[in-house]
């Protein structure tokens, strides 16, 4: 008799192309990997109707997300949207009382909107944007994964980040972050796996964690391992 393979989706991050997925290795018998990839978000439109025009592109039945960073924020949204089977957000937030107190702040002050975007083929501050590092010494690594380097998209992802309000609580969510993660640091964070050392990249630099972790993760109904 043949297994049915579980369908799992991964979401990149801000900015970022799927290759940041590239070392994530999941067992073939079990599972059947598809990769989705932002595109341009019209004028004006919203997280949620951009989930949806995403969630489209989903086309396996009671799918695993998978998502990074501000692709961890879209999964959810899409998870209100169709049923999943389970929802695995890395180096995210689930909540906006999980945001830095600066992102927080920026909320009220409007001051993101002075961040110079339109800089945005200089690859070493946009790494900074979607990674939280300095990239001196990784920059051909970046130049790899930073795809997206559209003005309005970093704007409209950045403005949906600091303003986004989350719903009700998910079913099925597993939070992992880094206790090292510069960008939504782990001491603001409920309820979460941590990864020791992992930072805001470690998906790319800490892909042998993921790789023995994330089938059982996937697998299991549990919280913690």
């Amino acid at each position: 008799m043949t297994q049915i393979k579980i369908p799992v989706y991964y979401m990149p991050g801000m900015a970022a192309s799927s290759l940041i997925f590239e070392h994530i290795k999941l067992p073939e018998e079990l599972f059947i990997v598809h990769r989705l990839e932002w595109f341009a978000p019209e004028k004006g439109i919203s997280l949620v109707a951009y989930a949806k025009l995403m969630s489209e592109q989903i086309t396996e039945p009671n799918p695993v997300l998978i998502g990074v960073s501000f692709g961890g924020i879209l999964v959810q949204e899409i998870a209100r949207i169709i049923p999943v089977r389970k929802l695995i957000i890395i180096s995210s937030v689930k909540a906006q009382s999980e945001l830095p107190k600066k992102m927080q702040f920026a909320k009220y002050t409007k001051i993101h909107k002075l961040l110079p975007t339109g800089l945005v083929n200089n690859v070493e501050l946009l790494a900074k944007y979607a990674f939280g590092e300095t990239v001196v010494k990784r920059l051909e690594l970046y130049e790899r994964y930073l795809s997206v380097r559209d003005k309005y998209y970093l704007d409209w992802c950045i403005d949906h980040i600091i303003n986004w309000k989350e719903g009700e609580e998910l079913k099925n969510l597993i939070h992992i972050q880094g206790e090292k993660d510069p960008v939504f640091p782990v001491e603001n964070i409920k309820n979460c796996i941590k990864v020791k050392n992992g930072t805001h990249t470690m998906i790319i630099h800490r892909y042998k964690w993921f790789n023995e972790h994330l089938p059982t993760i996937i697998l299991q109904n549990e919280s913690s391992i």
